[in-house]
């Protein structure tokens, strides 16, 4: 199963395992949550307990047990890692859950510690795919929203929670108070709670949105293509849609351009959070865990899928003097 062991506790790994008496929560998107569940202690940074609760839903909170550390991971506000040390024992332990290793402009910066074990996340496993400089991608989001914002109204389809936050301080860089949805709005005042500015509009239909006038919107990517048809049919002017998301490297998407702003790490990324780390052994996991572990081993790592059925013998076998 997918657990580690500290204090005396089983702990489940962004997923509620049965055989577990406590759960690890890495952050708030919705994918990292199966390990919120009635009756079962949680633990998670303060900032994703509030972001948690902002889209309705509760944890049996818990505190960090005795032996761990949680450590930023840089992929969106209140992101942290699970870090346990055992210097008695001689072992400690990593686990990143969803990182990157550049600055976002709405997240805590990674913090990279020295460990024995790193179970790593495994979202771009292609030695192939190499995002761009962030600050280059970043001004060509700029760059296109205030030229297509002359000629019309332009979409953003994007996460509501992390990746929205960051496309409006990226907008308001450049000058721009993106309109969003009270969705999106009642995320950034969790944001805005914890220091994050962000200058926004709030409207509960985006065609509503600029006055009458051009603007700029975000909305989420589930709902772009919808929202495109009814600001069209509203606003009667053009409307440009994009996206912003590291899968852009991967795939065409049906927006008018796409750009590859991504929070999570690339491969190039997990080679440089690994040579922080220096890890005698690395388990993958996620998605694309056994793809990682390869282009891992082709590199010239040591490396090794962190399957489910596997992960008892794999895991606990290394940390069970941890307990």
């Amino acid at each position: 199963m997918m657990a580690v062991h500290v204090g005396g506790h089983s702990i489940g790994l962004d997923r509620d395992e049965a055989g577990t008496d406590l759960n690890f929560v890495s952050h708030a998107h919705t994918d990292h949550l199966s390990g919120i569940r009635r009756g079962k202690g949680a633990f998670a940074s303060e900032i994703t307990r509030e972001l948690v609760a902002a889209r309705g839903r509760r944890f049996e909170n818990a505190a960090v047990p005795c032996g761990a550390v949680l450590l930023s991971a840089g992929h969106m506000l209140g992101s942290r890692q699970l870090y346990i040390d055992s210097d008695a024992n001689g072992r400690s332990v990593v686990y990143t859950g969803d990182y990157q290793m550049q600055r976002s402009y709405a997240a805590e910066e990674i913090e990279v510690r020295r460990a024995d074990v790193l179970i790593i996340d495994s979202t771009y496993p292609y030695q192939s795919v190499t995002f761009d400089d962030r600050s280059e991608v970043i001004s060509a989001i700029q760059c296109y929203s205030a030229q297509k914002a002359e000629r019309g109204i332009v979409l953003f389809g994007a996460y509501s929670m992390g990746k929205a936050q960051e496309l409006i301080r990226i907008l308001n860089e450049a000058g721009i108070a993106p309109v969003v949805d009270e969705a999106i709005a009642r995320i950034n005042r969790v944001y805005e709670s914890h220091n994050v500015r962000l200058d926004y509009e709030v409207a509960d239909r985006l065609a509503q949105g600029g006055g009458g006038g051009n603007f700029v919107g975000i909305v989420n990517a589930s709902r772009l293509k919808e929202t495109k048809l009814e600001v069209e049919r509203e606003a009667r002017r053009r409307v440009f849609t994009a996206v912003a998301t590291g899968f852009a490297k991967l795939f065409t998407f049906d927006t008018d351009v796409q750009f590859a702003l991504s929070d999570h790490a690339d491969f190039k990324q997990a080679v440089e959070y690994i040579s922080i780390c220096e890890p005698k052994e690395i388990y993958t996991v996620g998605s694309q865990a056994g793809r990682f572990a390869r282009s891992l081993q082709s590199a010239g790592y040591t490396a090794s899928q962190l399957s489910k059925g596997a992960m008892t013998e794999q895991i606990v076998s290394s940390t069970a003097s941890l307990g």
